[in-house]
């Protein structure tokens, strides 16, 4: 395994994160990787884009006026914030179900502060709350306008999850059926069903997702949909102080990031024709956030006012409870020169 990134305390190395980078162009060839890209690993959150396709495909978008900002936490996995709970309620509303039909599970807003609002009101977090509402709403959208029952909407065999499946097949081009896929599959946090797929997979089918390329006509009208309302209503992807809203409030539609739980995220550059996936093996977003970091540095031509937008993201300053920077997150040496040769070979 190939170690991307270390964390300092004083001058020493005190810590470092392994990890595996692949960024594969439209076409399915690899253009750069670091590490082990082969093996399946759990996407999680970070191919909530794809997952939302039915969304756009069935015709429940514009059949219930789904505006950007729905289509946007459709793709979410956002902070809990009012707003984002708000847009949620909406989208129910709009398909006519009730915040019951989420089978999501409930928990707390990420931060403190939505917590304390809800403290205040004497309320208790719902599903709403969930940073996986958004995706769930859409399912139930979707499910209501293709006329499905949408109680257990979130199980393997459900017609939603398994329109889902099929996607994830036809955009990873990596088979998900029978005996193999089961052996693949797993419930994610919010107890839809997971897939274990190879990141050079992923990031094929990100690099599709950002061209259309391959895609039928309808279905790569449904991607350039879902990029635009992200890049329109970033904050909707995440929220306050979040890596995916910040990259998209910077580059807009020229970069569509994802991030899933245990250290992966996901990627589409558009205007070169990429798409990348990642993985930090010891699940640290921390790490994660660096690597995806270093993927827009070596291949998203910036402006200088956007490469000093993306500092903040490029480290992490550790600081101690007195305010001292006492050590850093960082990609270690070599990591980006090695992604940028590669690309130039």
């Amino acid at each position: 395994m190939s170690v991307l990134v270390e964390v300092t305390r004083g001058v020493r190395v005190e810590s470092w994160h392994m990890g595996a980078i692949a960024v594969v162009d439209a076409s399915g060839d690899l253009v750069s990787s670091i590490g082990d890209i082969e093996s399946p690993v759990f996407p999680r959150s970070a191919i909530k884009g794809l997952q939302a396709l039915p969304l756009i495909e069935s015709g429940a978008a514009d059949h219930f006026h789904l505006p950007s900002e729905a289509l946007s936490i459709a793709c979410a996995s956002h902070n809990g914030e009012e707003v984002h709970v708000d847009t949620v309620k909406a989208m129910l509303k709009a398909c006519g179900l009730a915040e019951g039909a989420l089978e999501c599970g409930a928990h707390s807003p990420r931060y403190e502060a939505d917590q304390a609002v809800l403290h205040m009101r004497g309320a208790s977090p719902t599903a709403a709350n969930n940073n996986c509402s958004g995706k769930h709403a859409g399912f139930l959208c979707f499910a209501q306008e293709a006329g499905f029952d949408h109680h257990g909407y979130v199980k393997v065999d459900h017609p939603v999850q398994r329109e889902v499946r099929a996607v994830l097949e036809q955009t990873t081009g990596f088979s998900l059926e029978g005996e193999a896929g089961m052996d693949l599959c797993g419930i994610d946090g919010c107890s839809i069903p997971t897939y274990a797929i190879p990141l050079k997979n992923l990031a094929h089918a990100f690099a599709r997702f950002g061209t259309g390329t391959d895609f039928a006509p309808e279905r790569a009208k449904a991607a350039q949909r879902l990029r635009q309302a992200v890049a329109k209503a970033p904050y909707m992807v995440a929220g306050h102080d979040r890596f995916c809203t910040s990259v998209m409030e910077i580059f807009g539609e020229r970069a569509f990031v994802k991030t899933g739980a245990e250290g992966v995220f996901c990627a589409s550059f558009p205007d070169q024709g990429l798409g990348v996936a990642i993985k930090c093996w010891d699940g640290a977003t921390r790490a994660a956030e660096i690597m995806m970091a270093a993927a827009i540095d070596a291949f998203v031509p910036m402006s200088e006012g956007e490469a000093v937008a993306m500092d903040d993201w490029r480290e992490h300053k550790l600081v101690n409870w007195n305010g001292i920077h006492v050590g850093t997150v960082k990609l270690v040496d070599g990591a980006l020169s090695h992604l940028m040769q590669k690309l130039k070979a």
